[in-house]
């Protein structure tokens, strides 16, 4: 064989998709998905992630393999599982929320990253632009910063006479500092006093609560894995403590919170599958845009505002997209 006509097929071998390569291997392209959670809480979302990459043609254990691994909430365990993933060579790695993703990210700058969700990819550092994500990570923006002033404007409607803020927030979460900041502008903009819990682990949350019946009027939850999986002991000592509560996502709201306001992740979930599909196909990540939600869900449960003793304006009801009872 020539010289020039090896050196071709030889540079040609990196435009090869990530599929063709890993049956050259001898082995099903393989997802590595780092969950975040548990399989409890993220369970329904990773069904609608197999679902869409079935109907892409992608069918689990016979074209492709995923392998699952969750971090129960736990920031130790995000970087302990993308480093099993760069051992196991998968093909992409699967990611939810900021701090996995920021794990992902470290541990290798080759595997393509997709994060399903990550509320300001930008402002932490996952993506240099929307348009143009850069490295090897794209995914979809989950605009959790940009609507925090939405989600305290929602809760004054409901909780007359607003004026103490309580603000929950995993201080040891990229995301989460980035939203508190943006919670505290907004709410002194607004004319709101603010207390800030900080937690950085579970045994954390508890005493956070404790001295905050009567201090405050509301509680902000900053949402994140630690938070989520953690999302039922919070909501029983907000209501414990007399607390209206306001969320980023429905799953608090079903585990008895009060409100929530945010993007319908299992609609960003199922984008994030075609994201999968070209990057298996041959895409690369950096120059697949990081996409932005365009269905936002405003979500009440009536049961948990009767055990706190409000009443919620009609209108409020009417503009929300789901009405928990």
């Amino acid at each position: 064989m020539k010289r020039r006509n090896f050196i071709t097929l030889l540079g040609g071998t990196a435009a090869w998709p990530l599929a063709a390569r890993a049956q050259q291997a001898g082995r099903l392209p393989t997802i590595g998905f780092l969950g975040a959670s548990t399989l409890g809480v993220e369970g329904h979302r990773n069904a609608v992630l197999v679902q869409r990459l079935r109907e892409l043609g992608w069918i689990e254990g016979r074209s492709i393999a995923i392998e699952y691994r969750w971090a129960e909430g736990r920031n130790e365990h995000f970087a302990e599982i993308a480093a099993e993933f760069v051992r196991l060579k998968v093909d992409v790695i699967v990611t939810y929320g900021t701090a996995p993703t920021l794990a992902a990210k470290q541990a290798t700058a080759v595997i393509p990253i997709v994060f399903a969700v990550s509320g300001d990819p930008v402002g932490t550092g996952l993506a240099a632009s929307l348009a143009r994500p850069g490295g090897n990570v794209t995914g979809l923006s989950g605009q959790q910063t940009d609507s925090a002033t939405k989600r305290i404007e929602l809760l004054r409607e409901v909780v007359p006479g607003l004026r103490r803020l309580a603000v929950l927030a995993n201080t040891a979460s990229p995301l989460a500092v980035v939203e508190l900041r943006e919670v505290q502008t907004a709410a002194h903009t607004l004319g709101l006093q603010v207390n800030i819990l900080e937690v950085q682990q579970a045994q954390d949350i508890a005493p956070a609560f404790n001295d905050l019946k009567g201090r405050v009027d509301a509680l902000y939850v900053v949402g994140d894995p630690l938070v989520n999986t953690n999302r039922i002991p919070i909501n029983i000592l907000a209501v414990g403590a007399g607390l209206p509560t306001i969320y980023l996502l429905r799953e608090y709201v079903e585990a008895g919170g009060l409100l929530s306001f945010g993007p319908n992740i299992l609609d960003l979930y199922r984008r994030a599958a075609g994201l999968v599909d070209k990057i298996l196909r041959g895409a690369k990540a950096a120059d697949l845009p990081v996409e932005q939600p365009t269905k936002f869900d405003l979500i009440i449960n009536l049961t948990t505002a009767k055990a706190l003793g409000l009443t919620i304006p009609e209108s409020f009801l009417a503009r929300a997209d789901e009405v928990i009872e």
